[in-house]
C-alpha cells in the first residue's frame, strides 16, 4: 500500500445499494482507469466473513464485467468489519483500517446517517477525509439542516459529498452542453422562446423488493425532490463562468432557490397515484397495497407530478412539469422543451404548423428536434420532420463517475448543502397537503400509461 492509495469504507455494506449500484460503479471505474489502487472496506451489523464480503464483490463486479489489474487488487484486499454505527469507538477503529485518504461511504437510511455521523464527530479522522453522503438527505427541511450542521461539525464542506447519481448520468450532462454550446439554442433558452417544460422519468419498474425504503418515500421524495429537480437547475440556472465545483454549485443552489409551486398552491400544483394490479411487459403485478414491504395505511404514492415554476427573469410564466411513475407500460424518461409559436405565420401556409419541441432522451443520451418544413407535395403545404441524433452513454456509469470525482477531489457532481436544503423546501408543503388528505390519492392499472391529468 502507498500513501496514494485511497481507502472506500462502505457502511452499509451488506444492503441493496452497495451490491446493485456502489460496488458495479468501482468495478467500472477500476476496469476504465487500471493504475488506480483501491482500499474496499465494507461494513455492516451482519457479521459477515471476509470472503462472505470479497463473493458479493465479485458478484456485482460481475455484473459490469469488471477486470483488470485494479479489479484484481480490490478483490484480493478488500475486507469486511462488523460496525455498530452508533460507537464512536468501532467506527474510529473502522477508520484506523484505512490506507490512505479515506472515503466513508454512508450508504445507509437518513436516520442512520445522522447516528454515525455524530458518533464521528469526536473521531480523530485522518486529513482530507471524504464523507458521502447518500441520498435522501433528510426527511425534511428541517432535519436536512439539522444534517448538514452535524457533517459540518465533522469535516469541511469542501470534504463532503452528497451523492446524486442522476448528476452522474452522461445523458443528464448532455444538457450543459447542448444548451450551452449552441449558438441555435444559447439565445433561445428563455420565457421569450420557451413556452413550457417537462421533466418525465416514468418507468416499467415496480418495487424490485425495495417496499422497505420505498413506502417510506413515495414518488415524490425517491425521485421528484431529488433526482427531477436537480435536472430542472440544470436547465434554469444560469451559465456559470467555469464548470467547476463552487461556479456549477453556486449556479445550481440560485436557480432552486428560484423555484416555487405553480401558483403557490399544493392542492392545484400537485397530482399523486398509486397502481393497482396489472401486466407490465410479460410480468404480472400486484397492486402496490399488496407488495412485501407495504403499508397501506400509508397511502404512499407510486407516480407523482408537480408543476412548479423559477421565478426569474428568464424563466417567469413558464410551467414546468415534473413526473415520475413506476410500473408504467410505455416507459419515458425525457426532457421535452415545447418552443413558443412564431409570431406571425404568413398567408396561404397551412397544415402541420406546430410548435418546435426538443426532447432530449434521458436513458440513451438521443435528441430530437421537432420542426415543420415544407413538404414534397404542394410547396407551401407544411409537414413535421425531425432533425435526430444518438449520443450514447459516457464510458462510466454514473456511480463510476461519482466516485471518480471523490478520489479526485473535484466535487463538481456532488450536492451543495444549501441546494439538498432547497430540495425539500420546495416538496415540503405538497408533501404536508398530502398528509392532511388535501389532494385525492388516484390509482393506475399497471402496464397502463398512468393518470393523464390537465396541465397548466
Amino acid at each position: 500500500m502507498t500513501d496514494s492509495e485511497s481507502t472506500l469504507i462502505i457502511l452499509g455494506g451488506t444492503g441493496d445499494l452497495a451490491a446493485r449500484l456502489l460496488l458495479p460503479g468501482v468495478g467500472k471505474l477500476l476496469t476504465e482507469e487500471p493504475d488506480r489502487r483501491i482500499l474496499v472496506l465494507g461494513s455492516g451489523r451482519k457479521q459477515w466473513s471476509d470472503d462472505q464480503w470479497r463473493s458479493t464483490v465479485s458478484e456485482a463486479f460481475s455484473t459490469v464485467d469488471a477486470h483488470g489489474a485494479a479489479v484484481d487488487h480490490v478483490l484480493s484486499t478488500s475486507r469486511y468489519l462488523a460496525v455498530d454505527y452508533s460507537s464512536p469507538e468501532e467506527l474510529a477503529g473502522l477508520v484506523r483500517e484505512a490506507h490512505g485518504k479515506p472515503i466513508i461511504y454512508f450508504a445507509l437510511p437518513p436516520g442512520v446517517t445522522a447516528t454515525a455521523v455524530k458518533a464521528l464527530q469526536d473521531a480523530q479522522l485522518p486529513e482530507g477525509t471524504v464523507l458521502a453522503l447518500e441520498k435522501p438527505f433528510g426527511n425534511d427541511r428541517r432535519s436536512a439542516t439539522e444534517l448538514n450542521e452535524l457533517v459540518a461539525g465533522v469535516v469541511p464542506e469542501s470534504q463532503v459529498f452528497r451523492v446524486d447519481h442522476f448528476m452522474g448520468e452522461s445523458t443528464v450532462l448532455n444538457i450543459l452542453g447542448l444548451r450551452l454550446a449552441n449558438r441555435v439554442f444559447e439565445p433561445l433558452w428563455n420565457r421569450d422562446h420557451i413556452a413550457r417544460v417537462e421533466i418525465v422519468y416514468d418507468e416499467q419498474l415496480g418495487l424490485e423488493g425495495r417496499g422497505g425504503y420505498y413506502d417510506k418515500a413515495g414518488a415524490m421524495v425517491d425521485m421528484l425532490q431529488s433526482h427531477l429537480l436537480q435536472i430542472m437547475a440544470l436547465i434554469v440556472m444560469e451559465p456559470p463562468a467555469e464548470l467547476d465545483a463552487a461556479d456549477f454549485h453556486a449556479a445550481k443552489v440560485q436557480a432552486l432557490r428560484s423555484i416555487h409551486l405553480w401558483r403557490n398552491d399544493p392542492r392545484t400544483a400537485s397530482r399523486r397515484a398509486r397502481y393497482t394490479a396489472g401486466t407490465v411487459g410479460e410480468r404480472e403485478l400486484p397492486a402496490y397495497a399488496g407488495e412485501d414491504g407495504v403499508d397501506p395505511g400509508r397511502n404512499t404514492e407510486t407516480l407523482a407530478e408537480l408543476d412548479v415554476e423559477a421565478a426569474n427573469r428568464r424563466w417567469a410564466g413558464v410551467p414546468f412539469t415534473l413526473r415520475s411513475g413506476k410500473a408504467i407500460g410505455q416507459p419515458r424518461q425525457e426532457v421535452i422543451v415545447t418552443f413558443r409559436d412564431v409570431p406571425h405565420l404568413p398567408g396561404r401556409l397551412n397544415g402541420q404548423n406546430r410548435p418546435n419541441v426538443l426532447r432530449l432522451n434521458l436513458a440513451d443520451g438521443g435528441v430530437d428536434l421537432g420542426i415543420n418544413v415544407n413538404g414534397s407535395g404542394h410547396p407551401l403545404e407544411l409537414q413535421r420532420t425531425h432533425l435526430s441524433a444518438d449520443v450514447g452513454p459516457g464510458e462510466l456509469n454514473p456511480y463510476g463517475e461519482v466516485l471518480r470525482g471523490m478520489l479526485d477531489a473535484d466535487a463538481m457532481l456532488a450536492l451543495d448543502g444549501a441546494a439538498a436544503e432547497e430540495g425539500w423546501r420546495i416538496v415540503d408543503s405538497v408533501r404536508e397537503a398530502w398528509a392532511g388528505g388535501e389532494v385525492p390519492l388516484d390509482e393506475y392499472e399497471a402496464g397502463s400509461n398512468g393518470p393523464q391529468w390537465p396541465r397548466p
